[in-house]
């Protein structure tokens, strides 16, 4: 469906720092390989020449990496099996492609779509990793019409999601001949989160590191890891989301509101264990989140931050009976327990240390699942659990490359285990600056049916489509 016209390798304009770079213990705690997105556009202007498009876009990615000049690098292996970064600006890679299928052809821009995967890059993980290109980007136009596609891949070590939103959006700017500002340029020295020499020994139990509950009768996850996940996108109105926090709020113990987040995750995590329909009252379940730290820390992190700024904690283990049968108000507490655990710098400075003291960082690290690797020793988050995570903060819908914003913003495959990201996407029509939410769902294939039928059950109105009209 899609052919590759053109590569560039792109490296940074100007001349760049050299060296290694260090990557601190939150850096670490990630897959190694890259995190797909995929952007879909429709120029408001026809006849777009994707050649001239992509000359313009390669033009400004010289650019940008100046500035970002750590993705213009490679990955290594340390000796403890600690990531590092060799800034040897050997540059980004940015392809040039053609659709033979329209967009109305291709039908949505679900990971679940097979054609939809040819729209996202692809990275030969069997090369040595000090070979991989940390930034890769394709541009894909559509035969017999205007229609855009950027797919991208992110290196994860490099930063989380806001450092990538960030990046993108630099990126798109100086694509429309913008310049950007010294108070946009991102702070790159991560030596800000290295431990102080003096830093006293763990003070805290960190159960975020520890396993999470089996499936009762089961002694590994093994066979729940090779069960097939699919994908759904579901989008809340900001009416629905007003509903769903009066109905926490109204038998909350806590005097301070429930936050959206808190209670989608709540929410989402009820559905869940109803659309397991296997499992028992009695079933230990938890719910596993990563929270921005940035402003959590104290001194706070440096406005811009560049790297990965997120804290991994978890609820306290529930029974899938009281998930089920107690009010939202229940569960949403258990979110705010988890959230608020990694609240203080105390906490959070005696993680990063029992991070930094780990010997074998596969019992913590984000596994990258390959196809038919199944393995017992390293995390998974999926049945009877879930892990939740939330990109409300990113403003993914302002990379603007001069063709307008885009029409569909979303991940670019589908995750191996049961995962729900919680996004914002702004109104087509006046919404008085209330956005709605999208909640992007990887759930068990044979559970994701019931889960969307439960995820409705306690809403009126009736769910819109997700998917941008071309």
């Amino acid at each position: 469906m899609v052919a590759i016209l053109a590569s560039y390798t792109v490296t940074p304009k100007e001349e760049t720092p050299k060296g290694f770079l260090w990557l601190s213990d939150n850096d670490q705690l990630w897959r190694w390989s890259h995190t797909p997105l995929l952007y879909i556009y429709k120029p408001n202007h026809n006849n777009v020449d994707v050649h001239v498009l992509v000359e313009t876009m390669r033009g400004s990615l010289g650019q940008i990496l100046v500035h970002y000049y750590p993705l213009a690098g490679r990955l290594s292996w340390t000796k403890g099996c600690r990531l590092e970064l060799d800034c040897n600006a050997k540059g980004a890679v940015l392809l040039e492609a053609e659709s033979t299928k329209s967009a109305v052809e291709l039908g949505d821009f679900s990971p679940n779509n097979e054609s939809v995967k040819e729209l996202i890059p692809t990275v030969d993980y069997s090369r040595p990793i000090e070979e991989l290109p940390l930034f890769v980007a394709q541009v894909t136009r559509f035969h017999g019409s205007n229609v855009i596609a950027i797919g991208i891949l992110w290196s994860h070590p490099l930063g989380d999601g806001s450092a990538a939103i960030h990046f993108i959006n630099s990126w798109a700017k100086l694509t429309q001949g913008r310049t950007i500002n010294a108070n946009e340029l991102p702070f790159l020295d991560r030596t800000v989160l290295k431990p102080p020499s003096h830093q006293p020994s763990r003070r805290f139990d960190h159960r975020e590191f520890k396993p999470l509950p089996l499936v009762l009768g089961k002694t590994d996850n093994i066979e729940e890891q090779k069960k097939k996940t699919t994908f759904a996108q579901l989008k809340l109105t900001p009416i629905q989301v007003q509903k769903l926090r009066k109905n926490a709020n109204k038998n909350a113990k806590s005097q301070r509101q429930y936050t959206r987040f808190e209670v989608i995750g709540a929410y989402i995590w009820r559905c869940a264990s109803k659309a397991r329909r296997e499992l028992k009252e009695n079933q230990p379940t938890a719910a596993k989140l990563n929270v921005n730290i940035r402003n959590r820390l104290n001194p706070p992190l440096p406005e811009r931050y560049f790297g990965n700024a997120l804290a991994p904690t978890v609820t306290p283990t529930c029974y899938v009976g009281d998930i089920i049968s107690r009010p939202l108000s229940y569960t949403t507490q258990k979110i705010r327990e988890a959230v608020e655990r990694v609240s203080s710098n105390e906490y959070l400075r005696s993680q990063m240390d029992f991070i930094a003291k780990k010997e074998r960082w596969d019992s913590i690290r984000t596994p990258y699942l390959e196809r038919g690797e199944y393995r017992a020793d390293v995390p998974f988050f999926g049945n009877p659990n879930i892990i939740l995570g939330s990109w409300m903060s990113m403003p993914a819908y302002e990379a603007d490359f001069g063709w307008g914003k885009p029409l569909h913003f979303g991940p670019g495959a589908v995750c191996p285990y049961d995962r729900a990201m919680i996004s914002l996407r702004p109104q087509e029509e006046d919404s008085h600056g209330v956005d709605d939410v999208v909640v992007f769902l990887h759930f068990q294939e044979a559970y994701m049916q019931d889960f969307i039928k439960f995820f409705w059950e306690d809403i009126r109105e009736s769910s819109c489509s997700t998917q941008a009209k071309l």
